[in-house]
């Protein structure tokens, strides 16, 4: 598959990544490649750019390219999966799971994907939809997690919990995270959740902070449907995060129901891309 036009997602907002940016996008158009820069990248930063075409973004570009952390590389993920249209990143934060190409030899890596040395990973998305008295609110996909949490406030929350119908029982504390397997790796890590391998077909349950030593994390099918709603006292409010990103508040109506989406975000890895030396090197084992 060749990469003609490419569209070049700065960082967000950040000004700073100027000259890295601009050294990006000389080396892409010396190798014969039309760039256009995305919605992400910072106003001050001068070039063509993809709502200047006057097209659709998969009408524009064959390729989106994030230079920056997991947080604009989620974002931009996110929207051309569902034109399906390939990603790749080039790391400038810090863990960068997600961003695969380091920015220090951006140039040796970009030559190896222009030149057809790459693989496209299939990873699951999640779709959360909010229903408000059974009826369908609001819908939106995750590639990493949806997470509800007690929000700002200092008190737990309690959650009714079920899996394809069937109660799993309720969980107090300040949360749950419904994640994905790319997810697995984020949020659901830190409050104690599995690692999972990228393209295992599983979903991945995992209580924060939970008021009870028994409560653990759950590997579930991803065939699996959950459905989370507040157990508590009916003037109760919780926060819905998706991929990080505040969402929408829920109360005691309402009920919040994750499951796998149809879409697929295609992520693209250089040629010798290790899942397990990338854990190596980003969580320090060894």
């Amino acid at each position: 598959m060749a990469f003609n036009a490419i569209g070049l997602f700065g960082r967000y907002q950040d000004a700073a990544i100027k000259a890295t940016l601009a050294q990006i996008r000389s080396h892409l158009e010396a190798r014969g490649s039309v760039v256009f820069l995305g919605d992400t990248t910072h106003q001050e930063i001068d070039g063509l750019r993809i709502n200047d075409t006057g097209r659709s973004i998969e009408e524009s570009i064959d390729l989106g390219i994030v230079v920056g952390g997991d947080g604009t590389m989620l974002h931009v993920a996110n929207a051309l999966a569902q034109v399906n249209l390939p990603v790749v990143g080039i790391n400038m934060g810090r863990l960068g799971f997600l961003t695969d190409i380091p920015a220090e030899n951006f140039g040796e890596h970009l030559d190896q994907l222009l030149d057809g040395h790459y693989s496209i990973e299939e990873r699951a998305m999640l779709q959360a939809r909010i229903f408000e008295d059974s009826k369908l609110v609001s819908e939106r996909l995750a590639l990493n997690d949806v997470t509800l949490s007690k929000g700002a406030t200092g008190k737990m929350i309690e959650i009714d919990m079920r899996v394809d119908g069937e109660p799993v029982g309720p969980s107090r504390g300040d949360g749950v995270i419904v994640a994905t397997p790319t997810g697995s790796t984020a949020y659901a890590l830190s409050a104690g959740g599995p690692i999972l391998e990228p393209t295992l077909p599983a979903i991945v349950l995992t209580p924060i902070s939970p008021h009870s030593l028994g409560q653990r994390p759950i590997v579930l099918g991803n065939d699996s449907t959950i459905s989370l709603g507040l157990a508590g006292s009916p003037d109760e409010r919780a926060n819905i995060f998706i991929d990080g990103l505040d969402f929408a508040e829920i109360h005691y109506n309402s009920r919040l129901e994750i499951s796998k989406a149809r879409t697929y975000a295609k992520l693209i890895h250089i040629e010798g891309h290790s899942h397990y030396q990338a854990l190596r090197s980003k969580l320090g084992w060894g």
